[in-house]
């Protein structure tokens, strides 16, 4: 059976004053896939990935995500763009100040335009989303931790967490093992295979080849803005 895309890039450019970042890049990334974005540092990774959550304009061309034009979205809508994807950074982007659950819980909020603490049953349900996510990334003891009292792994696990919450269909995470350790980059890994398993397509901008050998999926290569190679890499046997 067929698979639809569920994002289409036609022709798409991003400039920077005088400088190409990325130079006619046109892609489809179909629903459910796994695809990684490789390439070496500079290459335009980040910014393609920003770009198809409107975190960054593209200077001409079009993308259209699960039906939605980028180009032509208003501002005042972009929060439903959003709403789409779970994304996770390089650096978890943690709040520091709030703990482990509250750091999931404001994600959820945010989402529902609402507070959690003004009604009891609000609470029960924000508590029962934050404890299911923990669960799924094997963290479900560290609701009351503080970030900073966590490991690298333990953060970004955290970090998938919080992407989870908002049940999006598209997870977008830039260099999301370039900090951490070769086990806690796998169990990383590992996590965002399970959670494809389950009907999310995942996005992962990365330079890890050991890793993507290790994983399978397809990997399209970037090389100084350009889309070079596109391939089917088969997942290495356990």
């Amino acid at each position: 059976m067929k698979t639809e895309p569920i994002i289409r890039i036609f022709h798409i450019n991003k400039r920077y004053d005088t400088k190409n970042v990325l130079q006619d890049i046109s892609l489809n990334i179909n629903k459910n896939e796994f695809l990684f974005v490789s390439g070496p540092s500079g290459a335009g990774k980040t910014t393609l990935l920003k770009m198809l959550y409107r975190g960054e304009e593209v200077s001409s061309g079009q993308i259209i995500v699960d039906g939605i034009n980028l180009k032509r979205i208003k501002k005042r809508r972009i929060h439903l763009l959003r709403r789409k994807f779970g994304i996770i950074f390089q650096n978890y982007k943690l709040i520091t100040s709030r703990n482990v659950f509250e750091n999931i819980a404001l994600v959820i909020e945010a989402v529902a335009k609402t507070n959690f603490k003004s009604r009891t049953d609000n609470r029960r349900l924000v508590s029962k989303k934050v404890n299911s996510v923990l669960r799924t990334v094997g963290m479900e003891n560290r609701g009351k931790a503080m970030p900073l009292s966590l490991s690298g792994g333990e953060q970004q696990r955290i970090a998938v967490a919080r992407a989870l919450a908002v049940d999006p269909i598209i997870i977008v995470a830039d260099e999301p093992t370039a900090s951490l350790d070769t086990e806690s980059a796998g169990i990383i890994f590992n996590l965002l295979k399970k959670v494809h398993t389950l009907g999310t397509t995942v996005i992962i901008a990365t330079h890890d080849t050991a890793l993507i050998r290790k994983s399978g999926g397809r990997v399209i290569l970037l090389d100084q803005g350009q889309l070079q190679t596109s391939t089917i890499i088969p997942q290495m046997a356990k």
